[in-house]
């Protein structure tokens, strides 16, 4: 009697955030979300990333993703069910009938290269501008604007009480404190890193990133917490990946902004308000001449 067919992989673009996953040995996972353009996976066991995403071509790319060269159109997850056993490792992702391989790998982390914190300054000035309007999940809510103050001025004791104030808040796969905190958590460190005196930012990123994401998991969703530690290492979506680029003067911000607004009903507008309270942060936290170039 012959076995059944196993079906063809499809090739698909890995980010550097899996590596370890994605490189081990098969780990079980079940099927968190099904999307007719993403498929959350979350993994059984200790360590992060706890979730990975499978996201079609056409979808936004969040940092733990695998990418397939399918669009949503092509319906690659329709044979997904929600109980639908699946596995991670040997480079491979299994789900269902689903199969993917692992053919390429992406850096989740934006090269930002050397801006002067006088063209950052003048990016966030045109990124604030487009942004005004724009809904937020926590409008109104006081500890994001007090949390941007408080990493603009060193407190770190005070980010940290003001953070776990949000982490969690809010409903979804990603709450709104969450998508704040990833944006700002991002900004922070990847704008530090590019400034030439950011060195002071970088730190604060790690200390702010080490607090946030301690507990994180018992805190909020695990889709989530995947997200924060993601961030708190400097990886983000392609989308906030293009605004972080804008505001350093690698591109238009304008236009990326708006790409960013795009994802989901409020998580782009509560991104963009981290990376503009991240990347203000991390002028401040520069030398003095930047921080006279934010005046």
């Amino acid at each position: 009697m012959t076995e059944p067919s196993r079906p063809a992989p499809l090739p698909g673009a890995a980010s550097m955030a899996l590596r370890g996953v994605l490189d081990g040995p098969p780990r079980a996972a079940r099927v968190l979300a099904r999307f007719p353009a993403a498929l959350y996976l979350e993994l059984r066991g200790p360590g992060e990333p706890k979730v990975v995403a499978v996201v079609t071509s056409d979808a936004a790319r969040p940092p733990n993703a695998v990418v397939l060269a399918a669009a949503a159109r092509d319906r690659p997850f329709l044979g997904v069910g929600d109980r639908a056993g699946a596995r991670v490792g040997e480079g491979r992702v299994e789900a269902g009938g689903l199969v993917v391989r692992a053919r390429r790998r992406f850096d989740p982390r934006p090269a930002l290269g050397a801006p002067s914190s006088a063209t950052v300054a003048l990016g966030l000035r045109a990124v604030e501008r487009a942004l005004a309007g724009a809904a937020g999940g926590l409008d109104g809510h006081p500890a994001p604007a007090l949390l941007a103050g408080r990493c603009a001025d060193d407190d770190l004791a005070g980010a940290v009480e003001t953070a776990e104030r949000i982490v969690g808040l809010g409903p979804g796969l990603t709450p709104s404190g969450d998508d704040i905190l990833a944006g700002l958590l991002a900004a922070l460190r990847l704008v530090g890193g590019a400034l030439r005196d950011g060195a002071r930012a970088v730190r604060f990123a790690e200390w702010l990133g080490a607090a946030v994401t301690e507990d994180a998991g018992t805190r909020t969703t695990s889709l989530s917490a995947t997200l924060l530690h993601c961030a708190a290492r400097g990886e983000t979506s392609a989308e906030v990946g293009a605004l972080l680029r804008g505001v350093a003067g690698r591109e238009p911000p304008v236009p990326a902004l708006r790409r960013l607004l795009a994802v989901g009903p409020a998580s782009g507008a509560d991104l963009a308000q981290g990376v503009v309270a991240g990347a203000r942060a991390a002028l401040a936290l520069a030398a003095p001449h930047a921080r006279r170039a934010t005046a």
